[in-house]
């Protein structure tokens, strides 16, 4: 009997990082790939990502509105379980896969266990600094089984009372991608985005949720810093979480500035590849804590955002000040250059694959338990 696997996705990056296992998934006898398209993929205002899956070659696919703007997280998590709830019961997936600390993600965790149906998790695990790593624990106590990026994502699992034998270590997706040969060429990039700038930096800055009252003043800090510094930047919009419109509100304000091109989405591809010749990346992404080390790219990480994560010598923290940033920026040329393979080598996808082929996994128990380290 052909096995239906589902991926759920809410947003560019973490599509980014499960495509290479959909299409792998796609390649598998007796396996289909199936995806479940939501959250800011469908927002015009953040460039209709959800086309991209569509554009991958992908065909079983099914979209559902799970928010309108200033929809608050407790409520798109409620819309979300009931879309996906509706769809399972027609569906009827053998696994879901989910990526990571959205509220989607959690979404998905918590229809597959009522439902009795297996949930992987990928890179489940790992530590931030906000609401997220909540999220992300919630997502790995309700699914069956974890593909986590290096073994101390693995250790905390089982800390977290997690049966190590449902735990595979295969690194982080999104490498196999940044190690590919088939990415674009830098000068593809830029002529699709029609940047003309020879050197750039990147700017992802997200809303810190437990930190709203402070974002506006934050923000304004940031571009300040930036404008400052006389540097290009390329930049990208924030995810959607409560917040997002006051950041978008202040890049408006520098529309006409010749050094700032803002994009409301890059394609994930694309994306590394402006990564890989950027000069620095600035904000507060986890792309400065997780991809651009990998690239040997130096980061300026702004305030308490990834205040938990794995940091590296490439990397300069800061707190959200004008004078701080504009310090970091200054600094970047003294950095060294500092590569990691501590989310992975490139293997991810294979490892996947291999895992999905042995029989065992198709035995674990859907009725977890609680295991003690003691």
């Amino acid at each position: 009997m052909i096995k239906k696997i589902l991926f759920l996705t809410g947003t560019r990056a973490d599509f980014g990082k499960l495509k290479p296992l959909m299409k792998a998934v796609e390649k598998i006898d007796g396996m289909e790939t199936y995806v479940f398209v939501t959250g800011m993929h469908l927002f015009e205002k953040y460039g209709s990502t959800g086309h991209e899956v569509v554009k991958s070659g992908f065909k079983r696919i099914h979209y559902f509105i799970n928010q309108r703007h200033y929809d608050s997280m407790d409520t798109i998590l409620a819309n979300t379980i009931y879309g996906l709830g509706n769809y399972l019961s027609i569906m009827k997936p053998d696994l879901i896969v989910i990526h990571g600390d959205r509220v989607e993600s959690l979404a998905g965790a918590i229809v597959g266990a009522l439902n009795n149906i297996l949930v992987a998790h990928i890179e489940g695990g790992e530590v931030s600094g906000t609401i997220d790593e909540s999220i992300r624990h919630a997502a790995s106590k309700l699914a069956h089984v974890h593909f986590v990026s290096n073994g101390e994502a693995k250790r905390r699992l089982i800390q977290m009372g997690e049966k190590e034998s449902n735990i595979y270590v295969i690194g982080s997706p999104d490498i196999d991608l940044m190690v590919s040969k088939k990415l674009p060429l830098l000068e593809e990039v830029k002529k699709y985005y029609e940047i003309d700038f020879d050197r750039y930096a990147i700017l992802i800055y997200h809303p810190v949720t437990t930190n709203l009252h402070n974002l506006l003043n934050d923000i304004r800090e940031v571009i300040k810093a930036l404008v400052s510094s006389g540097k290009n930047y390329v930049v990208v919009y924030p995810n959607n979480d409560p917040g997002a419109d006051i950041i978008i509100e202040e890049y408006q304000r520098l529309d006409g500035n010749k050094h700032f091109k803002i994009f409301p989405s890059i394609r994930f591809e694309y994306f590394l590849v402006l990564l890989k010749y950027c000069k620095f990346i600035i904000g507060n992404s986890s792309a400065g804590i997780r991809e651009a080390p990998f690239y040997g790219i130096p980061t300026v990480n702004i305030g308490s955002r990834q205040n938990r994560r794995l940091f590296y010598e490439s990397i300069i923290n800061v707190n959200s000040s004008e004078k701080d940033i504009l310090a970091a920026v200054r600094k970047i040329k003294k950095i060294k250059f500092c590569q990691t393979d501590h989310f992975g080598d490139g293997g991810s996808t294979k490892r996947f694959v291999k895992t999905l082929k042995d029989p065992n996994i198709w035995k674990v128990d859907v009725q977890k338990h609680f295991l003690d380290t003691g």
